[in-house]
């Protein structure tokens, strides 16, 4: 319950946002071991000072509570005007690690900047005094569907390691994590194509196979306008349409549990693209093609990341 009031308090203090500009009332200081250490030290000094009146106990001691607080000060200025801006997030597999952007900048250059997830090492960084810096944190995706990163823990120990200047932001950032892949054979061609032996066979548009000189009878469409420009002459791609049919991938046609068929499917789906060959995917009465591609894939593995967890963030 503690935990939980102090987040919402959290909250109120720094809302959600893509980009976060740390304020003063959104930056905070506490002491730190070598802090508290400090503290003890000096207050037996300050008491041996006064009961015998020794004018060098008094100038030490007044030294080091001058150095606290001039410490203190520029601790929590290092992060003082700090801008924090949520960059892209890499989708990941499960098992793996999701990757988190972070870019940081300033009006001035700053030292020493500590970021991370609460629980995990942090990553230390300096603010150029033009320009962002840029951070990649990792985070274990041990779950398909959307990983949403948790508040950002920032601090400073600059300059002297006395103060922690702090703050936890919430920079709204979520990979896509895709079911882990495993292998099985899942595949089989659509019915009536063929053998689905899955090989080119003459011309087609289905799969871009090459290069070749152009011809007088050649049209104008399929002309390599940037081989031209490099000065390599008129070339002409050539595609391939692929013999056997198209492969089918149907998540209700597979026995066992779900994870395990979306699984066996995902990997199925990397395999084809890999290979270049035309399929199509049926998930919870969705078609997804027959097509080729990077962005069939990626819608692909979308909808096998997101089954029945829906589509929302």
């Amino acid at each position: 319950m503690p935990a939980l009031r102090g987040e919402r308090w959290l909250t109120r203090r720094l809302p959600a946002a893509r980009h976060v500009r740390l304020a003063p009332r959104q930056v905070f200081i506490l002491p730190t071991r070598a802090g508290w250490a400090l503290a003890a030290a000096v207050v037996p000094m300050l008491l041996v000072a006064v009961n015998y009146q020794n004018s060098p106990a008094y100038a030490l001691t007044f030294l080091l509570v001058s150095l606290a607080l001039v410490s203190l000060l520029h601790t929590w200025r290092t992060l003082l005007g700090v801008e924090l801006r949520a960059g892209p997030a890499e989708s990941t597999f499960v098992g793996q690690a999701a990757c988190f952007q972070i870019f940081l900048g300033a009006d001035s250059a700053r030292s020493a900047i500590a970021l991370g997830w609460p629980g995990m090492e942090r990553v230390l960084v300096d603010i150029p005094e033009t320009g962002e810096a840029r951070v990649e944190l990792l985070l274990p995706a041990l779950r398909r569907g959307w990983l949403v990163a948790p508040r950002l823990r920032v601090e400073s120990r600059f300059p002297l390691g006395l103060w922690v200047a702090w703050s936890g932001v919430d920079l709204q950032q979520q990979a896509l994590v895709y079911p882990q892949p495993t292998s099985g054979s899942p595949m089989r061609s659509r019915a009536g194509g063929g053998d689905g032996d899955g090989q080119p066979a003459g011309e087609g548009v289905d799969d871009f196979r090459g290069l070749r000189q152009h011809q007088p009878a050649d049209g104008a469409r399929r002309l390599d306008w940037k081989a031209f420009s490099r000065g390599q002459g008129l070339r002409v791609k050539e595609f391939a349409a692929w013999a056997g049919g198209d492969w089918l991938l149907d998540l209700d046609s597979l026995p066992g549990p779900l994870e395990e068929r979306l699984s066996r499917l995902c990997q199925a789906v990397l395999e084809l693209c890999s290979e270049g060959r035309p399929f199509e995917l049926r998930v919870a009465g969705k078609r997804l093609g027959p097509a080729i591609g990077a962005a069939h894939r990626e819608a692909c593995l979308r909808a096998l990341a997101l089954h029945g967890l829906g589509e929302a963030s």
